[in-house]
């Protein structure tokens, strides 16, 4: 087996693999590799059908990957929707993803409590997340749950829930707080400061309607 034939094999394998993954970010990204190191492998054999193939690949690969990472902060792209917490459709959620949800947030139990607050996050018509709140007094908002699924946990749709403007400010929050301890967080890149096991953020006022002045 010579070079080119290491590369061919390299280039299978990682397209393969890319189909095998859950993520949706990472399924592009591995799939565009593939398909790059394809065109190159059979244009180096001159079999140009499967360049073709692989091209056309790639371009769709990348158009995606366009689209992912240009609307992950796109308040347009994704919407938070506020349910009750004896929601049937949220119990649905929560069980179909409980054991995934579970691996990130262990000690989360579900029950109708009276003062917690529950939001999906949704892309289009697909639940992508959901949030937990509850009150935590001085106008602090404990998360209590903040689990994405798998096809988007590259993203961070969590997010939104955060920034939306005046969704928690007007419920008298002033600042949020997470788990103690939650697996995995990416609060930090949320502006969320780290202080000892948990992380905190301080909420910012919704701008005022100058019409209102």
């Amino acid at each position: 087996m010579d070079w080119l034939d290491v590369v061919g094999w390299a280039g299978s394998v990682v397209l393969v693999w890319s189909l095998s993954q859950a993520r949706l970010l990472r399924l592009r990204v591995l799939n565009l590799i593939g398909s790059v190191v394809l065109v190159g492998y059979n244009a180096a054999l001159s079999v140009w059908p499967m360049v073709g193939l692989n091209a056309a690949m790639t371009g769709v690969n990348a158009w995606h990957l366009y689209k992912i990472l240009t609307t992950r902060h796109d308040e347009a792209t994704y919407t938070v929707v506020q349910v009750g917490t004896d929601d049937t459709f949220l119990a649905h959620v929560l069980r179909v993803h409980w054991a995934d949800l579970a691996k990130f947030n262990p000690s989360f139990r579900f029950d109708d409590a009276p003062d917690r607050a529950a939001f999906l996050i949704m892309r289009g018509d697909e639940v992508v997340g959901v949030l937990f709140l509850r009150p935590a007094g001085e106008g602090v908002a404990q998360i209590e749950l903040d689990y994405v699924t798998k096809r988007f946990r590259d993203v961070s749709p969590g997010e939104f829930v955060f920034r939306s403007s005046g969704l928690l400010t007007a419920r008298g929050y002033h600042r949020v707080r997470t788990p103690p301890g939650m697996v995995a967080p990416y609060y930090g890149r949320l502006g969320f400061q780290r202080h000892g096991d948990h992380y905190e953020l301080e909420l910012a006022d919704p701008p005022r309607d100058r019409d209102a002045d």
